[in-house]
């Protein structure tokens, strides 16, 4: 069964995310919801956060059903751009894992399917469910039970790794899963839907992890360092929620940081929103993730760049027409 924790010292983090949306032609009013705030839960504990937005615009929170905490605003006024920046200190303690389970571990996994327990992560989601490309490649990969189930997801994680190649831009936000089968690429929301519709086949309860990931260069880690992470985490007898990283052969440990859980990738996106107004939006993400020893840092509000005012673009806009 699972290794005592002992005296493991925890890994500290400091994390900047800057979302950026520009607008083509200004907008009256903006209204989002984010997900970016690190969870406190099992080996992790976020110790400080801070959110600013430009512009500037009243802010509430909750949580949702799945315990994720979501900021929610509504920015009245015209602008035409939209600026996100978060700051947050996280702990993260390593935690072993055994090499195996026992085969008998897949009784218990049947029983939680038999009464009801984490339902929801063993059926169809949005962005998981059963395709004929999907049943191919779990005839090419063998992947039946067998064994206990710790050692199958590893097999499983690693077989995905090398079954795709990473691929940024080839799919969508909004890809389905068959598109990454077909093309057998993907970026890491696509791995992590991947296995988690082949693991819910096999009846484990599964769910999608977004968050950070802390790249070391000696790691070579094939995901960007400079945006956020996904992978899956799956219910195993004696040792709750486990963490694997198809996109980098990882199991998921002290260098992945949780912010939101959710059956996929619609549960969990960092931001979701709407704006009033006729115009194209552009959206870039800027991630940073240090790690640090010593006294917590202090963490001062997020700063702005001035933006340009709405009749300075304007201006701009209709030069550019002129010409």
């Amino acid at each position: 069964m699972s290794k005592s924790m002992g005296q493991a010292e925890s890994l500290h983090y400091l994390i900047h995310h800057t979302t950026r949306f520009r607008y083509s032609a200004p907008v009256s009013e903006s209204m989002m919801e984010l997900r970016m705030q690190p969870r406190s839960e099992g080996n992790q504990r976020c110790l400080s956060f801070e959110l600013a937005l430009n512009p500037k615009a009243r802010v509430a929170s909750y949580r949702d059903y799945l315990g994720n905490i979501v900021h929610h605003f509504d920015v009245p006024g015209r602008h035409a751009q939209l600026v996100v920046k978060t700051s947050a200190i996280v702990a993260v303690t390593p935690q072993p894992l055994p090499d195996a389970l026992e085969p008998a571990a897949w009784r218990e996994v049947d029983q939680w399917a038999a009464g009801g327990e984490a339902f929801e992560m063993l059926m169809p989601s949005h962005f998981v469910r059963p395709t004929e490309l999907l049943e191919e490649l779990a005839r090419e990969l063998r992947i039946t039970r067998r064994d206990d189930p710790l050692t199958l997801l590893r097999e499983i994680n690693t077989a995905l790794h090398y079954a795709f190649d990473y691929a940024p831009q080839s799919t969508r936000v909004d890809s389905p899963l068959d598109d990454a089968l077909r093309a057998r690429k993907g970026v890491c929301q696509d791995f992590a839907h991947v296995m988690i519709a082949l693991l819910r086949q096999l009846g484990i309860p599964c769910r999608y992890v977004s968050g950070y990931l802390f790249h070391r260069v000696e790691a070579n880690d094939r995901s960007a360092h400079d945006a956020t992470h996904a992978w899956v985490e799956a219910r195993l007898p004696g040792l709750g929620w486990v963490g694997f990283d198809p996109t980098n052969n990882l199991l998921a440990g002290e260098r992945h940081i949780r912010t939101a859980i959710g059956r996929d990738y619609r549960d969990v996106p960092p931001t979701r929103g709407i704006f009033k107004g006729e115009a194209e939006s552009d959206l870039s993400v800027a991630v940073q993730v240090t790690t640090f020893a010593g006294p917590l840092p202090e963490l001062p509000a997020p700063t702005f760049e001035p933006l340009p005012l709405v009749e300075d673009i304007q201006q701009v806009q209709q030069q550019q027409q002129q010409q």
